[in-house]
């Protein structure tokens, strides 16, 4: 049986929010609502967190949920995965964002069985882009895929392009959601990068980096979408529909 273990990314310094991590919802920090949801898909003696910072080292400890301390040099959270990787052995590393307190743990479950099912794959997953959002908002990565759901290229701008607003059909675009699954091997590809690959420094979307490493991407349609904390001001609206729950 393969060993599958869901690896949380947390740095304390954000220059938009620092501290996010521990952010209180409901006077929880954040981090422990991702942790838990992350235990009810994989269990909670396969749920980690990386991190590079005390404060959220002792946190998460006190919870009782594993924690281990990585460099603080990482570029990215998939840098910091690789990290991780060196120090607990494992076939399957799941990457799950720790700012996004809403997520489905059965959109974890899908990842990794799309793992299971394309092991040479990087597996990421994506949804629909709501109608409340705009596509040309660059806080949200696009996703084009072919038909398999092979990743094509991964963007901030609004993809796919449209040369003529007089079409009487529009796209229907994508996002990304940031559940990753990765082997080992992808991994340290990866980490042994020294610096971030051409477009990845452009567009800020570190999958982009598995393009120059010559490693196919498979995207999975997720349950749908969730709030992604990026300022003070999200948390409000995650304790909203918590409180709706």
């Amino acid at each position: 049986m393969k060993k599958i273990i869901g690896v949380i990314p947390a740095r304390y310094k954000s220059s938009r929010f620092p501290g996010k991590p521990l952010a209180l919802i409901n006077g929880k920090p954040m981090i422990i609502y991702v942790a838990e949801l992350t235990a009810k898909a994989l269990g909670i003696e396969n749920t980690y967190v990386a991190t590079d910072d005390q404060r959220i080292f002792d946190s998460v400890t006190s919870f009782g949920f594993n924690v281990v301390m990585t460099s603080e040099s990482c570029l990215t959270g998939t840098d910091r995965l690789w990290d991780f990787a060196q120090q607990i052995e494992a076939d399957i590393y799941v990457n799950i964002q720790g700012d996004e307190p809403l997520l489905n743990p059965d959109d974890i479950k899908s990842i990794v069985n799309e793992k299971l099912k394309y092991p040479d794959y990087v597996i990421n997953g994506m949804c629909s882009v709501l109608d409340d959002e705009d596509p040309k908002n660059i806080n949200i990565p696009k996703v084009l895929t072919d038909k398999d759901k092979n990743l094509i290229y991964m963007s901030r701008l609004a993809i796919p392009g449209i040369k003529s607003e007089s079409l009487s059909i529009k796209p229907i675009y994508k996002k990304q959601v940031c559940i990753y699954a990765f082997s080992y091997e992808e991994l340290k590809a990866f980490g042994s990068e020294t610096e971030k690959a051409y477009y990845e420094q452009f567009e800020d979307i570190e999958i982009l980096r598995f393009f120059d490493l010559n490693i196919p991407i498979k995207m999975v349609e997720t349950t749908g979408s969730t709030i992604a904390v990026d300022n003070p001001e999200d948390i409000l609206a995650v304790e909203r529909i918590l409180g709706m729950n």
